[in-house]
C-alpha cells in the first residue's frame, strides 16, 4: 500500500504525518524545532524509520514557514502555504466547517468557509499575544507547567480583567495584578479571556464567526483558551483529534490529491536516506549589479541540489560554481564581495 507524507515546519514546532490511501493517519510526530529545522526534520524521519521502516511513498507535501527547505530536503511533490494546508485538513475532518481558528507557536490565523470552500482568511500582524510561545512564557513566569495552564483557568470563580490589546500590555497588566495578590487561576482565566478578545479583534477583525468552528494548532490543547472562545462567541468550539498536526495532515492530503491527478512517481528521497544524510544551507551575495541579490544554496551529501534568490536568473543553473568566483566566495557562513 502506498503512503503519503506531510511535513509542517514552523518556527516553534515541526510535524510529520503519514497517511494511507484513505487519508487516515498511520503515523504522526510533533517535535520542537528549537532553531534547527534540518535537525528536527531528520529526527522526525528517524522516528518514522524506527516505527514503520522504509515505506513505499507515492507523494510528499510540505507546508509551514520552512516548507521550501523541507521540500528540497525530502524531495517534495507539493509545496503549499499554511492556509491551504490547514483548510484542506479542516474540510477533511469536518465537511460542514465554516470557521477555522488556528493558533500556533508564533502566528495565529482564521479561515472562513462557504459551502466547503475557503473564501477568506486573516493572520496576526505584529502582535503575537495568545500564541504558543507567549503562553509558554507566561506559564514559566507563573511557575506553572504549560500542560496545566488551561486547567487553572477552568477552576477560576472570578476572572481578573487583563488588558489584551497586545502581548506587551497583557504581560504588564498581568504582572501588576499578580503583585496585588490575586489567585493564579483568576489571573490565568482573565488572561485567556483577554487573548480571545485580542484574537477576535485583531485577527478575525470583526467578521462574523459561524459554526461549525474548528480550533486547531498547538494552543488548542489549552482548555482555558477553548473555554474563553466559547464564552466570547457563545458557540461550541470543536477541537479535532489531531489538532496539533493539521497542517502536516493537510500537506499529506494535498500530496495524495496531486498523485491521483498526475499519477507520476514521487521525488521522495527515501526515509532512511533523509534520516541520515548531511544537509547544509549556504548563502552568498552576488555583486555583479546594484541588486546585490542574496543567493541561497542547499547542499545534500556535498552536492548542490537547489539555489534561489537571484532576481535576474543568472544563478538558476546549478552547474555554476559560486565558490570559484572571487566576488562571490562563501567561507564559514560569511559572504565576501569584491569592493
Amino acid at each position: 500500500m502506498p503512503y503519503f507524507l506531510g511535513i509542517d515546519v514552523g518556527s516553534v514546532s515541526t510535524k510529520l504525518v503519514v497517511i494511507d490511501e484513505t487519508g487516515e493517519i498511520k503515523f504522526e510526530t510533533y517535535l520542537r524545532t528549537e532553531g534547527g529545522p534540518i535537525q528536527a526534520i531528520q529526527k522526525a524521519f528517524r522516528q518514522l524509520n524506527e516505527t514503520m521502516g522504509e515505506i513505499e511513498v507515492a507523494g510528499v507535501g510540505t507546508t509551514g514557514s520552512g516548507r521550501r527547505l523541507a521540500g528540497i530536503m525530502v524531495g517534495a511533490d507539493v509545496i503549499k502555504n499554511e492556509i491551504t494546508a490547514h483548510a484542506t485538513a479542516a474540510r477533511w475532518v469536518e465537511p460542514n466547517v465554516r470557521t477555522v481558528i488556528d493558533i500556533g507557536g508564533q502566528d495565529s490565523k482564521i479561515i472562513f468557509f462557504q459551502n466547503g470552500v475557503p473564501v477568506g482568511f486573516n493572520m496576526n500582524t505584529v502582535c503575537a499575544a495568545g500564541t504558543g510561545s507567549f503562553l509558554d512564557h507566561q506559564a514559566t513566569r507563573l511557575g506553572i507547567p504549560i500542560e496545566e495552564f488551561g486547567e487553572y483557568a477552568l477552576r477560576s470563580k472570578s476572572p481578573i480583567k487583563i488588558a489584551g490589546r497586545c502581548g506587551v500590555f497583557a504581560e504588564s497588566d498581568l504582572i501588576h495584578k499578580q503583585q496585588m495578590g490575586y489567585k493564579k487561576e483568576d489571573l490565568i482565566a482573565g488572561l485567556c479571556l483577554a487573548l480571545a478578545t485580542n484574537f477576535l479583534a485583531n485577527v478575525a477583525r470583526g467578521r462574523k464567526i459561524e459554526p461549525v468552528v474548528l480550533f486547531q494548532g498547538g494552543v488548542a490543547a489549552n482548555v482555558g483558551m477553548r473555554a474563553a472562545f466559547e464564552k466570547k462567541l457563545g458557540l461550541e468550539i470543536v477541537v479535532p483529534p489531531h489538532f496539533k498536526v493539521m497542517g502536516a495532515w493537510g500537506a499529506a492530503l494535498l500530496a495524495k490529491r496531486n498523485y491521483e491527478r498526475r499519477k507520476k512517481p514521487s521525488n521522495f528521497r527515501g526515509v532512511s536516506y533523509i534520516a541520515s544524510f548531511t544537509c547544509t544551507p549556504r548563502t552568498f551575495i552576488c555583486g555583479d549589479c546594484a541588486n546585490n541579490c542574496e543567493v541561497n544554496e542547499v547542499y545534500i551529501g556535498g552536492e548542490l541540489v537547489s539555489r534561489w534568490g537571484s532576481r535576474c536568473g543568472k544563478w538558476n543553473n546549478l552547474s555554476l560554481s559560486s565558490a570559484d568566483r572571487p566576488e562571490n566566495r562563501w567561507d564559514s557562513g560569511l559572504s565576501l564581495r569584491r569592493a
